[in-house]
C-alpha cells in the first residue's frame, strides 16, 4: 500500500496524498499510519459538508421527511444520493468493511493529533447539477434508462476489484458503465474535482498537509497543485439556457391557444377538445400512477392533478400525487432503514413504502406526459385534418 502515498511539495508545504478505496480496510490502516507519523498540520478529507454530516450520523438521513423533498423539489437530488450510498454500502457489506472507513479514519486521527480538519471536495448537489445542466434531453434519458440497470446485486467484488477501486472515484464507479457514452459525466466527476481538491489541498492551513482522497483523483491533483484554479467557474451551477427556459411554457401555450381556438369555433368543438385533454391527461397519469401501486386516493389525485399540471410547468401532476401518497401511506423507519437494500430491485421499490412514493412520482408525471402527447396531437389532427 505504501505505493498509494505521493509526495508533493508547493511552496513551502509538503503535500501527502493517500490514495484510498473507499471500501477498503487496508486504506484505512494506511490513513492511520500516514497521520500518526507524519503529524501533519491539516487533514484534508474528500468529502463536503453534508456528506460529512451523513457520516458523522449515519442514522440523519432515516429521518428524512418526504414530504419536505417533494414540496423543496429535491426527489431527483434524493434519489441519486440514496443510489451512490447505498452502492457504497453494498460494496463496503461485501467486504466486511465500514462505509468511508478511510475518511472516518482520517477525521479520528485528525482530531487525535491537533490537525485542522478540511472538507476539501466539491458540494455534491453542484456536481450532480452540473451534470444535468450539461447533458441534453436526449443524454439525461439514456443516463436516467443506464443507471436503472447498471446495478448488479449478485456481483461479487474480488481483491483485483479492489485494486481497480482504487484507481477509480466512488462516482465515478457507480456510473461505470456509462463513462464512454458520457464524456461529459467524467469531466464534471474527476476533472473538474481534480482542481477543486487541488485548490483546497494546496491552500490547507499550516507547512504540512496531508489528504485523503479516492484513488481517481490523484493523478489529476499532482497536476494541478501546481496550476491555477477557476473555481467560481467549477463551484457554480451554469443557469438555463434561454431555450431551456422557455422550452416548458411552449406546449401548454400551445394547447391553451388550440382550446381557445377550439371555443372560438364552436362551444360544442371546444368542450370536446377540453373533455379529449382531461380524459387522456387525466387517464394516463391514472393509469401509471396504479401502475406503481399507489393508493387508490393517490390514483384518484393524479386523474385530478394532471389536466392542470400539464398546462404548468412549474407544477407537476407527480408531485400532487406523491404528497397525497405520503401522507396516506407514511414511510415506517424500516423502510428508510432498508432503502439501501432494496433501492437494487424492482420488488424492493414496490415493498419499501420510501421507494413506492418516488416511483408513484415518477410514474405520474411519465403518464401525464404521455397523456400530454396523444392529446395534443388528437387536438391538432382534429381541428385541422
Amino acid at each position: 500500500m505504501s505505493d498509494n502515498v505521493t509526495k508533493l511539495f508547493y511552496k513551502d508545504k509538503e503535500i501527502i496524498l493517500i490514495a484510498t478505496a473507499h471500501v477498503s480496510k487496508e486504506s484505512k490502516e494506511l490513513v492511520k499510519k500516514v497521520i500518526e507519523e507524519e503529524k501533519p498540520d491539516s487533514v484534508c478529507i474528500e468529502l463536503d459538508q453534508d456528506r460529512y454530516k451523513n457520516m458523522q450520523n449515519p442514522k440523519l438521513w432515516e429521518n428524512t421527511d418526504i414530504v419536505t423533498v417533494i414540496k423543496s423539489k429535491r426527489v431527483g437530488f434524493l434519489m441519486a444520493n440514496l443510489a451512490l450510498s447505498s452502492y457504497q454500502k453494498k460494496m463496503a457489506k461485501k467486504l466486511d468493511t465500514p462505509v468511508g472507513g478511510e475518511m472516518i479514519q482520517g477525521i479520528e486521527s485528525a482530531k487525535e493529533i491537533g490537525a485542522e480538519l478540511v472538507l476539501a471536495d466539491r458540494s455534491i448537489q453542484t456536481t450532480f447539477l452540473r451534470i444535468w445542466r450539461k447533458l441534453s434531453l436526449w443524454e439525461k434519458s439514456k443516463l436516467l434508462v443506464s443507471l436503472v440497470f447498471s446495478f448488479d446485486d449478485d456481483e461479487d467484488i474480488t481483491n483485483e476489484d479492489l485494486q481497480e477501486l482504487l484507481k477509480e472515484d466512488m462516482l465515478q464507479s457507480v456510473m461505470a458503465s456509462m463513462r464512454k457514452e458520457f464524456p461529459k459525466i467524467g469531466d464534471i466527476l474527476i476533472s473538474e474535482r481534480d482542481q477543486y481538491l487541488a485548490h483546497n489541498i494546496k491552500n490547507a492551513p499550516g507547512k504540512k498537509v496531508v489528504a485523503v482522497l479516492g484513488g481517481a483523483h490523484v493523478p489529476g491533483i499532482k497536476e494541478e497543485i501546481y496550476k491555477e484554479q477557476n473555481m467560481e467557474q467549477i463551484s457554480t451551477v451554469p443557469s438555463k439556457s434561454f431555450f431551456s427556459k422557455i422550452a416548458g411554457w411552449i406546449i401548454p401555450a400551445v394547447i391553451i391557444g388550440l382550446l381557445v381556438y377550439a371555443f372560438a369555433t364552436s362551444i360544442q368543438t371546444g368542450l370536446e377538445q377540453l373533455s379529449a385533454w382531461v380524459l387522456w391527461t387525466g387517464t394516463l397519469a391514472a393509469i401509471f400512477t396504479a401502475l406503481s401501486l399507489a393508493h387508490p386516493i393517490s390514483i384518484l389525485t393524479s386523474f385530478v392533478a394532471a389536466p392542470f399540471t400539464t398546462l404548468n410547468p412549474i407544477l407537476a401532476c407527480g408531485w400532487f400525487t406523491g404528497l397525497v401518497e405520503a401522507s396516506v401511506r407514511k414511510p415506517t423507519v424500516k423502510d428508510l432503514q432498508n432503502v439501501s437494500d432494496d433501492i437494487f430491485s424492482i420488488k424492493g421499490f414496490f415493498k419499501n413504502r420510501f421507494l413506492r412514493i418516488i416511483l408513484v412520482i415518477s410514474m405520474a408525471n411519465l403518464g401525464a406526459s404521455l397523456g400530454t402527447f396523444i392529446a395534443g396531437a388528437g387536438i391538432i389532427k382534429n381541428l385541422f385534418y
